[in-house]
């Protein structure tokens, strides 16, 4: 071999060298890009199942009123706010006696008269068992059963937007962590416009339509739930003792929410109720 045909060889394999080099510049930097996408895309879906995990664990309670089950909100807790007129709450019974159903029959085309004796004074309620006699039964039912007895009204609601609610929540034992009476039923008279004027009397369920059992609602202030599907059974009116709704909800959410626990503790003592003849 010539001069000329090794210095040729050495350029060439100088060339291959560098043809070499480049290549695996070029695969090294096309790795570094891809790692650097699944970097990128491990960053998103951490996030994204963070975001999901926070949003699963908020506890911000839904704007409709909440049922007897695990939805309902816990019991008050130890914020208290003074109201005049209210003796301390009771301590929250530890379990629930359960009650059988009551026939609809019995309160079919009848209208009770309930006397809810609280911590903070009496309200009274017309029952209609015209329009919700498997509501009215119910209700009548566990009053005479002693079933409320010192059972904490254990949500109070202040909600402008998106829903308007505006309800004192109560009927459950042990202050929204119990099980229900051991039965249920549907819904009855919901209003077809999904008004709650103030002064109504409603069950509060979950969003099954036939959770309907213990807890019920006190309408304070006018309430639109049109939005909810169904609705919430009317079955009476407050006719007396709203000023003692009033000074409760004027007291206040526990911790200064707008939904919870109120912040002046009321429990109802007791409820006796007598049927009104014609």
């Amino acid at each position: 071999m010539t001069r000329e045909q090794e210095r040729a060889a050495a350029r060439r394999r100088a060339m291959k060298v560098d043809a070499k080099r480049a290549q695996q510049q070029r695969e090294a930097a096309r790795n570094r890009q891809a790692l650097g996408v699944v970097v990128a895309t491990l960053v998103v879906v951490a996030g994204f199942v963070f975001l999901s995990t926070q949003l699963k664990n908020d506890t911000t309670p839904a704007a409709a009123p909440k049922g007897s089950s695990a939805s309902a909100t816990s019991a008050p807790s130890a914020t208290t706010a003074a109201v005049a007129g209210c003796t301390p709450a009771p301590p929250v019974p530890t379990k629930i006696t359960k009650v059988a159903k009551p026939n609809k029959a019995t309160a079919a085309g009848k209208t009770f008269t309930a006397v809810v004796t609280t911590n903070c004074g009496d309200i009274t309620l017309r029952l209609d068992g015209a329009k919700a006699p498997q509501t009215v039964a119910s209700f009548v039912g566990l009053a005479k059963a002693g079933y409320f007895a010192d059972s904490p009204c254990h949500r109070i609601t202040k909600v402008a937007q998106p829903v308007p609610l505006f309800v004192l929540q109560c009927g459950d034992p042990m202050g929204g962590a119990g099980t229900g009476p051991g039965y249920s039923y549907g819904i009855e008279n919901a209003p077809k416009d999904g008004k709650y004027p103030r002064g109504s009397l409603a069950m509060a369920r979950t969003t099954d339509p036939n959770s309907n059992a213990d807890q019920f609602f006190i309408v304070y202030r006018d309430t639109d739930l049109s939005s909810v599907p169904a609705g919430y059974s009317i079955f009476g009116t407050v006719t007396g003792g709203m000023d003692i709704v009033d000074k409760i909800a004027a007291a206040g959410v526990s911790g200064g929410a707008t939904d919870g626990a109120p912040a002046a503790p009321i429990s109802i003592l007791k409820v006796a109720v007598t049927e009104k003849k014609a």
